[in-house]
C-alpha cells in the first residue's frame, strides 16, 4: 500500500519516497503526494528525481491494494528500493482543488440527487437528477458566490461504516458508492452546508475557490441535467 500523503495535507507539493516497483510506464512508491485518479477529480502529474534524472509523471491512478501507481513514458531508469524526490505540478492540481470544493457548493446549491460529475483545469460540472426548469443559472451563481465569500472552513473527517450505512443520504452521488471495508470512510465538511464522503483535496476555506461562473445548464438525457461552472477570472 502507498502512504496517501495527499490526505493528510492536500497542498503538499513535495515530498521524499523509495521506489518500490517499476515496470514499463509505471512507478510505485512507498509514500506519494500524487493523487490518483478517482471520484471525478482526474490525477496530479508531476516529476520525480533520482540520481540527477528527472522523470516526467503523466498522470496519477489507483493500483490494486492501496497502491498509488505514477504513470510514466517508457521504463524508468529506477530501481526498487532507490530514493526519490516527487514533486507534483501544483499550479494544476491547484485548479483542481478550487473546482473540487466549487462542486462541493454545487451539491448544497442543487438540492438534487447527483447522477455524475467531472472536473479539469479549465471546468467542472456535476449532473442532477432534476427538472430543469427547477435550474436558474442566476441564481445558482448568485448562492455560488455567496457561499464562497463566506469563507467557509473546509475540514476532512472520516465517518464509521456503520455509521454511513445507517445514513445512506450523506452519499449524494448516485453512480458511486464510497468505498467501504476498512472500518470507515474518508468525509469532506464543508460549514454548515455540505457534507459527504470524498477521497479527494480540498482547499481549507471556500473564499480560495475565487469568484464563479455557471457556463451553462443543459439537459444530458432524462435523468442527467448537467451545470458546468468555470472561475469568473479566467479568459472566456
Amino acid at each position: 500500500m502507498t502512504i496517501a500523503l495527499f490526505h493528510d495535507d492536500a497542498y503538499a507539493r513535495e515530498c521524499d519516497a523509495m521506489v518500490v516497483r517499476v515496470e514499463p510506464g509505471q512507478v510505485v512508491l512507498d509514500r506519494s503526494i500524487f493523487y490518483p485518479t478517482g471520484g471525478g477529480q482526474p490525477g496530479d502529474t508531476g516529476s520525480l528525481v533520482a540520481g540527477g534524472r528527472e522523470i516526467r509523471v503523466v498522470g496519477t491512478v489507483k493500483g490494486e491494494g492501496g497502491e498509488v501507481i505514477h504513470q510514466v513514458e517508457g521504463l524508468a531508469p529506477l530501481a526498487v528500493g532507490q530514493a526519490v524526490s516527487a514533486t507534483i505540478d501544483w499550479s494544476r492540481r491547484h485548479r483542481l482543488m478550487r473546482f473540487h470544493t466549487a462542486l462541493h457548493l454545487l451539491c448544497a446549491v442543487v438540492d438534487a440527487p447527483v447522477t455524475g460529475g467531472r472536473m479539469a483545469e479549465d471546468k467542472a460540472h456535476l449532473d442532477f437528477d432534476i427538472d430543469m426548469s427547477l435550474l436558474d443559472a442566476g441564481v445558482i451563481e448568485a448562492r455560488l458566490n455567496a457561499l464562497v465569500e463566506a469563507d467557509l472552513p473546509v475540514e476532512a473527517g472520516a465517518i464509521r461504516d456503520e455509521e454511513l450505512d445507517a445514513n445512506p443520504g450523506l452519499v449524494k452521488t448516485m453512480s458511486v458508492q464510497p468505498p467501504r471495508g476498512q472500518g470507515s470512510v474518508r468525509t469532506i465538511r464543508v460549514g454548515d452546508v455540505d457534507y459527504q464522503p470524498c477521497g479527494g483535496t480540498h482547499l481549507k476555506r471556500t473564499g480560495e475557490i475565487g469568484r464563479l461562473r455557471v457556463a451553462r445548464i443543459r439537459s444530458e438525457g432524462r435523468r442527467n441535467k448537467r451545470v458546468t461552472l468555470i472561475f469568473a477570472d479566467d479568459p472566456v
